[in-house]
């Protein structure tokens, strides 16, 4: 017998279940070739280039008492080329490839490899922020809390604990974090209103939280990550798979909470309001992002029309507290309605422009692509810019693949949002894939709010058994509505899956007595009843049961005559 030419993994590799390393085909010659996906080399590093850059410890040191981690890039060009000498004179081992590969079990599922690398490379004054943070993590946020992305941090709560409560708690609102988290004393704080104002002026939090000067606002808000349900996109269909913007969220990337703060037009107004055709404000985070193999402090901006509706608050408490430090303290910036990405945290800069931010994290990410632009063919100039959060909702128990036992109803659970100061005004449920629809009434969904979600819990009819599909899509007040299959929703950047959330369970109806009686029998013999994929371990019904029914009923094969 020859030796095989198979890998141990062939089947696995030819039924798509590691992608990664299947050979790119080209057909267009007249015979078809096989193109080996990208190999990283060997690691290298120009000890002599990044010793010329300097003593990395007194480049990037720290810069304010009582601002650890923080390094003001942006007012320092001679620093971002500094560090982007460092990053382009060694190479970096590959991120784990999660789309294509299998996602690792494990809790935080993926480990940030290239972010902790980057930070140590840099030095000075992120070389502790990586351990920093994720001491942080532990210490702030719930143990039971899910995390994806171990550095910047990114975490969900578990689906049982969502929507346990109509606000979420603290430790179990969900961080989408770009950078590392600075640890910032408030006697030591102070951030500046710049740029485009009459007056700029630089505030201490004692400054803004004086109510003789500007009015407290408190308002409950519901922030929503671009990102939520984007699991969905990567079993299917993926895409960008850099494991940093791109980590595997399910639908625990949102929260509600009460902030308490100020309405950031009043900051402006204080500042003698904006002059020379500024229309918008752009907002500087103390964390450190990089991009591309550059440096640079976290920015984003929103339309001054947006701030001067008093949509956007300067926050320093969250649901009666003092703001935790993993959400920004000492202040954050909560921008009502808008993509997650626009709420700045650890501020210290707010600077009035003209334009809409040529910030990275704005014009190269958070884009949403149509479906025929990816890797080959993409331009950044393709994306639409998110700001607005489109109407979604999804289903939290039960969970898909589930075996549900039930009297003729499954008790589901779940959530629904719109941004831009819409409101989920009717929430559905269907059985059957989309076929038919239950509407939730509105007492089993909780307040309406202008910009938070709903949550809902609903006994939905189901007689049938065996595997269905359940369906959830929600209806805002201005009647818009969920497209009816993530396919339509998939996008290079896997950004927004707003599509109707789909689930698969295995219906168990126990008002069918057939199915009733089976169950007994499984109670009697105290065998386990799942998993359904495992045989039935007793007869299924006995030979005088089987020999009687034949009596009573033709037999198998018909008749050949009257």
């Amino acid at each position: 017998m020859s030796k095989t030419t198979n890998r141990p993994d062939e089947w696995k590799i030819e039924q798509g279940l590691k992608g990664a390393v299947l050979p790119v085909l080209d057909m267009t010659g007249s015979e078809t070739k096989e193109l080996a996906p990208q190999v990283f080399g060997e690691l290298t590093k120009d000890k002599e280039a990044i010793a010329a850059v300097g003593d990395r410890d007194k480049l990037f040191t720290r810069e304010r008492k009582g601002w650890v981690g923080f390094v003001e890039w942006e007012n320092y060009p001679e620093k971002k080329a500094a560090a982007h000498k460092i990053l382009t004179s060694q190479t970096f081992p590959p991120n784990p490839e999660f789309q294509l590969g299998p996602i690792p079990d494990t809790n935080p599922v993926l480990p940030g490899t290239h972010w902790k690398m980057w930070h140590h490379a840099v030095g000075g004054e992120l070389t502790k922020i990586p351990d920093d943070s994720w001491d942080l993590v532990l210490k702030e946020k719930h143990p039971d809390m899910l995390h994806l992305l171990q550095f910047p941090y990114n975490g969900e709560p578990p689906k049982r604990l969502v929507t346990a409560k109509e606000v979420t708690p603290n430790p179990l609102h969900f961080v989408r974090n770009h950078g590392g988290i600075p640890i910032i004393d408030k006697e030591d704080y102070s951030f500046t209103m710049d740029g485009l104002v009459k007056e700029p002026r630089s505030f201490t939090l004692d400054d803004l939280m004086d109510e003789a000067k500007f009015p407290r606002v408190e308002k409950t808000v519901t922030i929503q990550c671009s990102g939520t349900r984007r699991i969905e996109q990567i079993l299917k269909y993926p895409g960008q798979g850099d494991e940093v913007p791109q980590a595997p969220w399910a639908e625990g990337a949102i929260g509600t909470a009460t902030y308490v703060g100020i309405s950031l037009k009043k900051v402006i107004k204080a500042c003698g309001g904006l002059v020379d055709g500024a229309k918008h404000l752009e907002f500087y985070g103390a964390d450190t992002y990089f991009k591309d193999d550059e440096v640079m402090n976290y920015l984003v901006s929103v339309p001054w029309s947006k701030v001067k509706a008093n949509e956007v608050l300067l926050a320093w408490e969250m649901n009666g507290e003092v703001l935790p430090r993993i959400h920004g303290y000492p202040l954050r910036l909560v921008v009502m309605g808008y993509i997650g990405a626009r709420s700045v945290k650890w501020l210290y800069r707010i600077k009035a422009i003209k334009n809409p931010t040529r910030a990275p994290v704005q014009s190269k990410e958070y884009l949403y692509f149509p479906q025929q632009v990816g890797k080959h063919n993409l331009k950044m100039t393709d994306g639409i810019q998110i700001q607005e959060m489109p109407v979604s909702s999804a289903i939290m128990s039960p969970w898909t693949k589930q075996v549900v036992i039930h009297n003729g109803k499954i008790r589901c659970k779940g959530w629904a949002y719109s941004g831009g100061g819409r409101w989920p005004e009717r929430i559905e449920l269907s059985n059957d894939g989309g076929f038919n629809w239950y509407t939730v009434p509105p007492e089993n969904m909780s307040k309406k709010r202008k910009w938070t979600w709903r949550t809902y819990e609903f006994d939905l009819p189901c007689d049938v058994e065996g595997w269905v599909e359940i369906v959830c899509r929600c209806w805002d007040n201005a009647l818009n509505t969920q497209p009816p299959d993530v396919r339509t929703a998939w996008n290079w950047g896997l950004h927004v899956t707003s599509s109707c959330h789909r689930i698969s369970v295995y219906s168990v109806n126990k008002t069918k007595p057939l199915t009733k009686a089976r169950l007994d029998e499984f109670e009697k013999a105290d065998i386990p009843f799942g998993p359904i994929t495992v045989p039935l371990q007793f007869p299924s019904q006995t030979w005088d049961e089987y020999e009687k029914y034949w009596q009573e009923h033709d037999p198998r094969d018909a008749a050949d005559e009257i």
